[in-house]
Order: C-alpha cells, then structure tokens, then sequence
C-alpha cells in the first residue's frame, strides 16, 4: 500500500500527481515550488512535460503538450493576478514574441477579470497541446476557447523561467533542482 506516496509530490501542503494526462499524452512533474512575495507563501506551481527538462530552453523546445498547474495558498484579487501575469509575461518574453501573444494575454486578462477572485486552494491550469493550442482551466472547468498563438504559451512559462523570473527559487524548484525554503524573516 505504500506505493500511493510515490505517485504524488507535495509542495506546501498542496500535492502534485507526479503524472497527469493532457490530450493523449502522459506528462510528468518535472518540478514544482512556492511562489513567496516578501515572506508570504502565496501560490505553488508545478510544471509538467513529456520528459524532463532542467534549463528553460530545454522546457520550451521539449515537444508535446506541456501543463503549469497553480494552486492558491491565499486569497488573491484574480484580475490583480491576471495583471501581474501580463507585466511577467512582458519583462521576459522578447518583444516578437509577446506581440504575437497579445492577443492570448488580452483572453487571460478576461478570464481573470470574469472570475474576480481566487480562494485559498483554488487552482488553474494552463495546458499547450500542439494543433490544438493553450487552454487556461480554472478549479477544472476550461475557462475559454483555446488560445492557438504558441507564443502564448512560451511567453507564459517565461514569467516563471526567464530571465526575470517571479521568483528565482520557484524557477529552480520548477527546473527540478533542489531549493532550500527561505529562512524565515
């Protein structure tokens, strides 16, 4: 029986299967951290792809389909976060890039905005299926039509793994490496 242990990975309280299936597709953890703003613990993430990857040029060049999944660990104004999306998204993503993706952005901004709050616990997904484009899901129900840009998608992950990142250490613990909590001040 204790084998259930293995199939989940557990950040904050919050737990990851270590397998998820997105189109017909297995995708696998490839790491998943906190995201801290000053001290507070505010959302986990975890990312998923069809093999692992350890830099962002290998998670963005990985093929298949590919999942961030976030999970709150506070209440948050949803079209604040939506708003801090965009400025990451924007800080990271070469300027090609994010105009190609602006169109996606403006979709996520609405869908954040509809949804105006976020409860500790609730999560979202945002799921890239080549062919088929970026779904945003929202406490499991897709919360539009999928976005076809795949800059979208690229642009998104780069708020986690660019070169600005959120947070370095949920970028580490996202790439799979190991990452000490910060001490508590």
């Amino acid at each position: 029986m204790g084998s259930a242990l293995a199939d989940t990975t557990q950040v904050a309280g919050v737990k990851y299967e270590n397998t998820v299936q997105s189109g017909n597709s297995t995708l696998v953890l490839n790491g998943a951290g906190v995201r801290y703003k000053a001290v507070f613990k505010v959302y986990t993430a975890g990312l998923y792809l069809t093999r692992k990857a350890g830099t962002t040029e290998a998670v963005l060049s990985a093929p298949g389909p590919k999942r961030m999944h976030i999970v709150m660990l506070r209440e948050i104004n949803a079209s604040e976060l939506g708003k801090l999306f965009t400025r990451g998204m924007e800080d990271n993503a070469p300027k090609d890039e994010f105009s190609k993706s602006v169109a996606g952005t403006l979709k996520m901004s609405e869908i954040f905005f509809r949804i105006k709050k976020l409860n500790t616990g609730d999560s979202f997904w945002v799921d890239w299926v080549p062919g088929v484009g970026t779904t945003i899901v929202v406490n499991g129900k897709p919360a539009a039509d999928p976005i076809k840009e795949p800059e979208f998608f690229s642009a998104l992950v780069k708020i986690w793994l660019g070169q600005s990142p959120a947070d370095s250490l949920l970028k580490d613990a996202l790439l799979g490496k190991p990452v000490a909590p910060p001490p508590n001040s």
